[in-house]
């Protein structure tokens, strides 16, 4: 008989550290335990209020039927061992605001909150989704330390998503044969590509007028202000906690997903030293690789003026806050 002692084998749970309880990162809280994709730490600096979040969440398990574990705490030792770290902190539009408003608060929120995480989980791939967010994953990965290649920030797969509703719209089909890509900043210089979207493979541009193609690219450009002079008082959750749980899945999942998101570029697209939304493959390593298109002339020049914009705020952010940062 074989006396050796039995050794259970190491179990790891996925844990995400969600930082801002707000209405993104409890939704996205949400999201991901109901999609049983992992345990999920939500933290917020306002006392009470991720740990009732967290509570609420928890009862519904019962209802749910799934068995993922989520607390809600004001302390960054909490967060610890994350696999993902997801930055939702800061202050949201309202109306009348642009993107490029919040830069110096939200800057300070975010480089805060990413270095007190990472001390706390020096593993993790962090996701951005604070705005205005090339220029915050930009702060995140400085403040972070980290390689470049674990953290991006999500923009291009809710713009791409909003995009494909308006299509859907239009043209009164299912949203699930529509695939769309959206390059560039996430604000009003972003770049949808008709060129790159498809409806069942048939291309865009053979099921609709240029007419209207470029309605639709115009409304998805300003599709996240469309909701804020809609709601006044906040700004979009649903869409933008579905697109980063998406990522979510694809880091701890190890999909290795083509998604457009904002990635550190050192020489792709002839561009250097800023993070901007381009098709990203995406897996437990971060971004494994950035696949780059072929534009045609117009689509690269409003590619290369999105890329101008988010250098110059990025610049403009570092000037401001280099002695508070």
């Amino acid at each position: 008989m074989n006396s050796t002692a039995f050794t259970p084998p190491t179990c790891h749970r996925p844990r995400v550290a969600v930082i801002g309880a707000g209405r993104v990162g409890s939704t996205l809280a949400q999201r991901i335990i109901e999609k049983n994709l992992a345990d999920v730490v939500l933290l917020d600096v306002v006392e009470g209020w991720p740990q009732g979040i967290a509570l609420d969440l928890m009862e519904a398990r019962g209802v749910e039927r799934h068995d993922r574990a989520i607390v809600g705490t004001n302390d960054y030792a909490d967060t610890a061992n994350a696999d993902v770290v997801v930055v939702t902190a800061g202050r949201p539009r309202r109306p009348g605001m642009n993107r490029d408003d919040l830069i110096v608060t939200n800057a300070q929120i975010v480089a805060g909150a990413t270095e007190q995480a990472i001390a706390r989980s020096p593993n993790a791939i962090v996701l951005v989704v604070t705005n205005p967010l090339d220029v915050m994953t930009y702060v995140a990965w400085e403040k972070s330390g980290l390689p470049a290649r674990r953290v991006v920030g999500m923009a291009g797969v809710l713009d791409a998503a909003r995009f494909k509703t308006f299509i859907s719209m239009e043209l009164g089909v299912s949203i699930r044969e529509i695939d769309a890509m959206v390059l560039g900043d996430h604000g009003q210089l972003m770049v949808p590509l008709p060129r790159y979207c498809t409806v069942n493979g048939i291309p865009l541009t053979e099921l609709m007028d240029d007419r209207a193609i470029d309605r639709l690219v115009e409304r998805t450009r300003h599709g996240g202000t469309e909701i804020v002079e809609l709601m006044k008082t906040a700004s979009a959750y649903f869409a933008p906690a579905s697109a980063a749980c998406a990522m979510v899945e694809a880091i701890l999942r190890d999909e290795s997903r083509i998604l457009p998101g904002a990635a550190y570029l050192e020489g792709e697209y002839g561009l250097n030293d800023l993070f901007l939304g381009v098709p990203c493959q995406l897996g437990c390593r971060g971004v494994e690789k950035i696949v780059e298109l072929q534009l045609d002339s117009a689509e690269r020049e409003a590619f290369e003026a999105s890329a101008k914009s988010v250098a110059a705020r990025i610049h403009k952010a570092k000037e401001l806050l280099s002695d508070k940062i």
